[in-house]
C-alpha cells in the first residue's frame, strides 16, 4: 500500500512524485512505498500549520483536552490494527506492540490533555515595591517533530501530544523505516475532530525531508529523537536560526549488579532489559557490569535464560525476539559483533542470524552474551543498538563507577542492590539522566526524560515538555 502525507487534514501524494521502498522486517519484501517528501511539501505543510495556529493557540485547555483524550481512546479502541501495523513496519513481536507500544502512545495523549489542565504558571508579589509579577506561558508557534523507527509510535506521540496540548501546531517526521502508524494516526485526528493544520505528517529521508524542516526558518522549535551525530548535525543547523532545542540521542547504558541484590528478581528483569524490543530500546542496559562474588553464577544463569528467548516470527505468541527493523541495521550489528571477537571478546551465546522456515529473508538475529576483557573496547565505548550485551566483572564500587562513567553517553543507567548507603552514593555519582534502582523501565510520564553528555540537551516527560513547548513571558505590573 501507498502511505501519503497528512496535511492540513486531507492526504496527498508528495509533490514531486518521489517514492521510496517500505520494508517488512519479518520477510526482508517491499509491502508498500511511501513519500520522500521535499521542501515544497515541508512548506505546504507548514503553512497549514500556519494557518491553524491562531485559532487553535486560542482554544480553551478544555477543548484541547478533550481532543486528545478523545484521540488516546480512538487509539485504544483501533489497538489490535495499530499493533499490527507496528509488528509489521518494526518487526517487533505483536504482543509487544499490543501489550506497550500502542497502550503507551494511548496514554501520551491521555497524559497531557489532562496534563495541560493542570500546567500553571508563577507569579510574585514584589512587597515593598507596589508590584506584582506574573509569568504567562504561551504557545511557540509552529514546531517541529522528527521520532526514530524503534518505538514509533510510542515517541511520535511523546512529542506530538505536548506540543498540540501546549496550543502549538506541529510539522512532524516519522521514520522513513517505520512510517505506518504515523500514517494512520492522521485518520485517528480527524475522527477525534482536531482541527485541520495542527497536525501534519511529512514522510521521506532525514537527509532531505527531515532537513527542510530543521533548516526552514519559520518553524521555531525542533524536538528531535535519534542517533547522537544526526543530533549534532540539528544543533549546528538550528542554533544559528536561534531555535528552541530538544535532542534526545543515543544510550550506552550500564546495568551495575551487586552481591547484595534481589538476585531472582535482577535476573529476569535483566534479561529484559538486555533484550526487549531486539535491543533496540535507547534505554536498554548493555553493559553489564556484576560484582564479582557472583559473576560465574550469575554467567551460568544469564546465558541459560537468553538461550531459552525464542527468535520468531513477529505475529506468534511464543516469539520473545521479532525480526530486526532493517537489512543495513541487522549488517551493523553483525559487524560489531565479529568487532568483539577481533578484540578478544568471547561469545557466550548466540552471534548468529536466524532463518525463520517461511521467512527465510527476514532479519533475524541471536540474542547474543559477549564476556569482554576490557571496558576499553569498542563494544562497549560504542552504541550497537542491538540484541548485543556485553559481561563484565568488577571488584569495587569506585572501579565499576569509572567504568560506568567513562563513556561519551550519559542516558540511563541500572543499579541493583539492597545497601542504602550505596544507593545514595551511586545514585548520586552516576552520569546518566535517568537511574533505575532494582528495576528497569519503570516510567511514570510525569518525570522528566533524558540524557547527559552526547545522550542529549533537554528534557521530556510531564511539565518539563510543556514548558518546552512555551515560550515564558514575564509581566510586572506598578500599583498604588
Amino acid at each position: 500500500m501507498n502511505i501519503q502525507n497528512y496535511i492540513n487534514g486531507s492526504f496527498h501524494n508528495p509533490i514531486q512524485n518521489t517514492w521510496l521502498d517500505n520494508y517488512n522486517p519479518s520477510n526482508g519484501a517491499v509491502y508498500g512505498q511511501i513519500p520522500n517528501s521535499s521542501k515544497e511539501d515541508v512548506e505546504n505543510a507548514y503553512q497549514a500549520a500556519k494557518a491553524a495556529f491562531p485559532s487553535w493557540s486560542q482554544t480553551t485547555l478544555e477543548e484541547r483536552s478533550r481532543i486528545l483524550i478523545r484521540i488516546s481512546e480512538l487509539l485504544e479502541s483501533n489497538l489490535q490494527r495499530f499493533a499490527d501495523a507496528e509488528s509489521k513496519d518494526n518487526g517487533k513481536p505483536i504482543s509487544l506492540a499490543k501489550a506497550v507500544d500502542i497502550p503507551r502512545a494511548a496514554s501520551n495523549f491521555r497524559f497531557f490533555g489532562n496534563a495541560i489542565t493542570q500546567f500553571s504558571s508563577e507569579s510574585h508579589e514584589s512587597v515593598g515595591q507596589d508590584a506584582i509579577n506574573y509569568t504567562l506561558r504561551q504557545p511557540i508557534g509552529v514546531v517541529g517533530c522528527i521520532s526514530p523507527w524503534n518505538l514509533p509510535l510510542y515517541l511520535f506521540t511523546w512529542k506530538i501530544a505536548p506540543a498540540i496540548a501546549a496550543g502549538n501546531c506541529v510539522v512532524a517526521k516519522p521514520s522513513e523505516v517505520t512510517p505506518m502508524t504515523a500514517y494512520l494516526l492522521g485518520e485517528i485526528c480527524n475522527e477525534a475532530g482536531l482541527p485541520k493544520g495542527v497536525l501534519n505528517i511529512v514522510h521521506g529521508l532525514g537527509g532531505s525531508t527531515g532537513q527542510a524542516i530543521v533548516e526552514h526558518p519559520d518553524i521555531k522549535a525542533i524536538s528531535f529523537t535519534g542517533g547522537t551525530a544526526t543530533g549534532a548535525h540539528i544543533a549546528r543547523v538550528a542554533a544559528p536560526m536561534f531555535k528552541k532545542l530538544s535532542l534526545e540521542l543515543g544510550g550506552k547504558n550500564p546495568n551495575i549488579i551487586f552481591a547484595d541484590c534481589d538476585y531472582n528478581k535482577m535476573l529476569d528483569t535483566t534479561v529484559r532489559s538486555s533484550f526487549a524490543n531486539q535491543g533496540q530500546i535507547c534505554l536498554c542496559g548493555s553493559r553489564i557490569f556484576v560484582e564479582a562474588s557472583i559473576y560465574d553464577k550469575f554467567k551460568t544463569d544469564f546465558v541459560a535464560k537468553v538461550k531459552a528467548l525464542k527468535v520468531g516470527h513477529p505475529s506468534l505468541d511464543s516469539t520473545n525476539i521479532g525480526a530486526l527493523v532493517s537489512k543495513p541495521h541487522l549488517e551493523k550489528v553483525m559487524e560489531y559483533i565479529q568487532i568483539a571477537k577481533n578484540e578478544n571478546g568471547t561469545v557466550l551465546c548466540g552471534g548468529k542470524q536466524v532463518t525463520i522456515s517461511g521467512y527465510e529473508n527476514g532479519y533475524y538475529l541471536e540474542p547474543t552474551v559477549i564476556e569482554v576483557p576490557t571496558d576499553d573496547c569498542r563494544v562497549n565505548q560504542e552504541e550497537i543498538f542491538g540484541p548485543v550485551v556485553t559481561l563484565m566483572p568488577f571488584t569495587t564500587e569506585r572501579d565499576v563507577l569509572e567504568m560506568a562513567n567513562k563513556v561519551k553517553y550519559g542516558l540511563s543507567a541500572t543499579l541493583w542492590t539492597n545497601n542504602l548507603n550505596r544507593t545514595m552514593r551511586m545514585t548520586h555519582a552516576l552520569q546518566a539522566g535517568i537511574v533505575w534502582v532494582n528495576t528497569w523501565m519503570m516510567r511514570d510520564l510525569r518525570t522528566p526524560f533524558g540524557g547527559v553528555k552526547a545522550s542529549g540537551v533537554g528534557r521530556e516527560g510531564g511539565f518539563e515538555a510543556l514548558r518546552f513547548f512555551t515560550e515564558a513571558k514575564n509581566v510586572c505590573i506598578a500599583y498604588n
